[in-house]
């Protein structure tokens, strides 16, 4: 309904320019909200306010009243538009619409909410792509339920998505790993431990040379770092798409950053930036130029000891993406990578990349608390918490839910105790519940029944009905949205909302003892709306929608 108004003002504010030659429709850049009161109807728009400050008209009312005389609407949709305030207008769905959406809900079933937004288009989502060094930890969890989800919602608009893993064993945290693994080893040899300076401690290194012992014995003693750090890694690499598939997640692709070395792609960005004056030599080093960039100082690419800083490889990797010809390239990082991120898209866009298509999704890290107090888990991987520790504990669906929940640019607090409880203050419980509640009902002889008979959805009148209604109506709305801001958190939110309106409607109007059996039955048509908006929600955000509870 909201594209529907926003097409209808769009059209009026074209039709209006012969009387308002000031006006530039283009320009008149407006809302179109829910409405925050019954009384002020359904939705409402600012478009009269915008225009009349672009036109300098002094009397806002006025123009809204010419706007609203403009609009049309096709029979059914709008009931009535009113003037009210500066300058707003005031959008009264025609009850029609909304009950005869009841019918649309349940036919499109499994299809309700999906867009096709980006029919023909695709998507490259980025994510999770932490290096092959230890077990995945409870942050980069939230970083790949964040780019699931992310993934997932591309696709119910209709995007050919591709999930991307950039694996980064290159560089001299994979020599430290092998070497960490190499000391273990020998360690079981009886030799003193001598593990290398900044190397690796947790529990799984010894874990990892513990297996080699067994399959290898003795004959590894004299092996070069480059075993252990190949074995580390698939050890590792397996644990972690072993964790990603406890979360429903599997990916298209992994890029491998060594590629990028074996390939001189990495040499072609120093020879471009080299070739624009953007690189330079100093103190044993290349340096890149920040200032012609936009940057505010300059940054190290290749460190005097030769090795390349992370930014460089980074550097080549987007223009390899944005070579394959992808609409859009999300990535997917923590917070701590902001700088980095423009240094990255800086240098990308002076090499010709072209930096509109990538879009960076930031996230806050996470705390875990058990109601209010801050705890540790997994204490044996070193100072690793670990999500495999929290998906033991709590499970794949609450990781997935509670992950989800907040704003990417909002701190969270994930609290154990609350996710495992069964009770309405459990936010993904409250909403499962409705599901499940929804379902207790269809499941009965009674609603069996009452299916089989004429429908008449204009019974639904109750300012409850009309609620749920209205409800289950915002889903491709609350999807566009998201997706738009790159917010996948509107979606837990909305599930929040539309179960809230259903045990409203369960509480105040009965549905297999309605009045009459017709009232019944076009009740029982509104729940199975619901039911098919909650559980498309849940699929949405990888959580699974229970029947019995």
């Amino acid at each position: 309904m909201q594209q529907i108004i926003a097409d209808a003002v769009h059209a009026a504010l074209e039709s209006l320019r012969a009387s308002w030659p000031a006006l530039e429709p283009d320009r008149v850049a407006f809302t179109v909200q829910p409405s925050s009161r019954p009384e002020h109807g359904d939705l409402q728009t600012n478009a009269a306010m915008i225009a009349a400050a672009q036109l300098g008209a002094r009397d806002k009312r006025a123009v809204a009243a010419d706007l609203a005389a403009a609009l049309t609407f096709a029979p059914g949709t709008i009931a009535r538009v009113e003037v009210a305030g500066p300058g707003f207008l005031n959008f009264f769905v025609d009850d029609r619409y909304y009950q005869d959406l009841v019918a649309r809900v349940v036919a499109a079933d499994d299809d309700w909410g999906r867009l096709t937004l980006g029919t023909g288009q695709s998507v490259n989502v980025e994510f999770v792509s932490a290096n092959p060094t230890g077990p995945l930890t409870v942050g980069h969890g939230r970083n790949a339920v964040l780019g699931d989800v992310v993934a997932r919602l591309h696709e119910w608009a209709g995007y050919k998505v591709t999930r991307e893993y950039y694996f980064n064993n290159a560089g001299r945290q994979m020599h430290l790993l092998g070497e960490s693994v190499r000391a273990r080893y020998r360690e079981l040899l009886g030799a003193p431990l001598e593990l290398p300076e900044g190397g690796y401690q947790g529990g799984y290194i010894a874990d990892i040379a513990a297996t080699l012992r067994a399959e290898q014995g003795d004959e590894l003693a004299a092996a070069d770092e480059a075993v252990f750090r190949g074995a580390a890694e698939r050890a590792i690499f397996a644990q972690i798409e072993a964790t990603c598939a406890r979360l429903g997640i599997s990916f298209d692709r992994f890029f491998n950053e060594q590629s990028l070395y074996d390939s001189g792609a990495i040499q072609a960005v120093l020879d471009q930036l080299r070739t624009h004056d953007l690189a330079y030599e100093a103190d044993g080093a290349t340096w890149l130029r920040g200032e012609p960039l936009g940057l505010d100082k300059d940054r190290v690419l290749v460190k005097s000891s030769g090795e390349p800083t992370y930014r460089l490889p980074d550097m080549a990797y987007h223009l390899d993406k944005l070579g394959r010809g992808y609409e859009t390239v999300i990535d997917v990082f923590g917070a701590d990578h902001i700088d980095t991120c423009q240094e990255v898209l800086a240098v990308v866009r002076a090499l010709g990349g072209d930096t509109e298509r990538v879009k960076v999704m930031l996230y806050q890290f996470v705390t875990l608390t058990r109601d209010g107090q801050q705890v540790k888990m997994s204490t044996r991987q070193a100072t690793y918490e670990t999500l495999d520790g929290l998906l033991d504990e709590v499970g794949a669906d609450a990781v997935r839910y509670f992950f989800a929940l907040r704003s990417p640019t909002s701190h969270m607090e994930f609290d154990l105790a609350l996710a495992l409880r069964q009770a309405n203050d459990n936010p993904m419980y409250y909403v499962q519940y409705g599901h499940a509640r929804i379902n207790s009902i269809l499941r009965r002889e009674e609603a069996a029944a009452l299916a089989a008979e004429p429908l008449d959805l204009a019974l639904l009148t109750d300012e409850a009905e009309r609620a749920l209604i209205v409800a289950v109506s915002r889903l491709p709305e609350v999807l566009a949205r998201a997706l738009a801001e790159h917010e996948p958190h509107r979606l837990p939110t909305y599930a929040a909302e539309v179960a809230t309106a259903f045990h409203q409607f369960y509480d105040r109007c009965p549905i297999l003892s309605a009045e009459t059996r017709a009232l019944a039955r076009a009740r029982l048509e509104l729940a199975q709306a619901a039911r098919i908006c909650l559980r498309n929600v849940l699929a949405m955000l990888g959580v699974s929608a229970p029947e019995r509870m």
